[in-house]
């Protein structure tokens, strides 16, 4: 059941691509069942509007593919995506590998313009489309032991050059409370500006969570566990003194080595002054509750 979350933008709030101007293929796609979903109203306030199809594909983190921003755009082709599989198990009803056509029959995909915040201080603003998470873990059957959800992306080291360096410990897993993940801003997306979405971003299925740090939005995704215990994350791995299993966006929190005060947004030219970075990315009033009683300047 899609549409579980609403704001109250409009068409005329968002500034997209030049695709999204021809109005015939906006309706054409609203007619499709394309739910509009957004950043909140006070985005077109703050004069945010989305990054260009090039900034979104051409500066990415994506580590299997190379630690520069431009490596994903560059090697990422090289992945092979159809067929894809993605196997479901752990605590769930009905276990299995479930082809991406499958899943995507299945699905109502939706728009969603969400901010990304990244860990290293910089942010954009993308729309996605894809479909909630909640309606893949309920077509997979949750079963009432279940706590957490784990995911883990492919891992091709003749397709994927930046694997044959320990960077991480390959394949990059990651993982989330299972209330975060049937949250309905937890999405799997699918494409970007109506398109399908690049290699370099995470195809053909990815994981955005738009409250928190973009690491944890893992790409590619093969896998998804329902567990009863907190999964291992790559990054909290690597260095748990620098990365937590939670990593929501808190600006009061620094990095040991930066501030998480501030973000430069891509794209806002050379002089552009740093923005200030908001609790929860901006999405505090949706999933504030979610961390009742917890310290969250303790449990990063």
């Amino acid at each position: 059941m899609a549409n579980r979350w609403t704001n109250d933008l409009t068409e005329r709030d968002v500034t997209p691509e030049q695709v999204y101007l021809n109005r015939r293929q906006w309706m054409a796609g609203a007619a499709a069942g394309l739910g509009l979903a957004g950043i909140g109203g006070q985005a077109r306030a703050e004069g945010m509007e989305p990054n260009s199809w090039e900034e979104i594909t051409s500066y990415n983190n994506y580590y299997e593919f190379g630690t520069g921003k431009d490596d994903p755009y560059k090697n990422a082709r090289r992945l092979k995506i159809d067929p894809w599989t993605v196997r479901i198990d752990g605590l769930v009803e009905r276990p299995g590998d479930y082809a991406f056509d499958d899943i995507m029959s299945k699905m109502t995909i939706e728009e969603r313009l969400y901010r990304l915040r990244c860990v290293e201080a910089w942010s954009m603003v993308v729309p996605w489309n894809g479909f909630e998470l909640a309606d893949l873990l309920n077509m997979a059957g949750v079963q009432a032991g279940a706590k957490y959800v784990a995911f883990e992306t492919v891992l091709r080291k003749d397709e994927m050059p930046g694997t044959r360096y320990p960077v991480l410990d390959w394949p990059y897993v990651e993982g989330l409370r299972l209330d975060e993940a049937m949250h309905p801003l937890t999405i799997m997306a699918t494409g970007i500006y109506g398109r399908d979405i690049p290699k370099q971003n995470g195809a053909p299925l990815r994981l955005v969570v738009p409250w928190k740090y973009g690491f944890k939005s893992i790409k590619s995704v093969v896998r998804v566990t329902l567990t009863d215990k907190e999964p291992p994350t790559s990054w909290n791995k690597a260095n748990p003194d620098e990365y937590g299993f939670y990593s929501n966006v808190n600006p009061q929190v620094d990095h040991p080595r930066w501030s998480q005060a501030t973000e430069r947004r891509i794209g806002g030219g050379l002089f552009s002054p740093r923005v200030e970075t908001l609790m929860f990315n901006g999405y505090g009033d949706e999933v504030a509750g979610l961390y009742d009683g917890m310290d969250l300047k303790r449990f990063f």
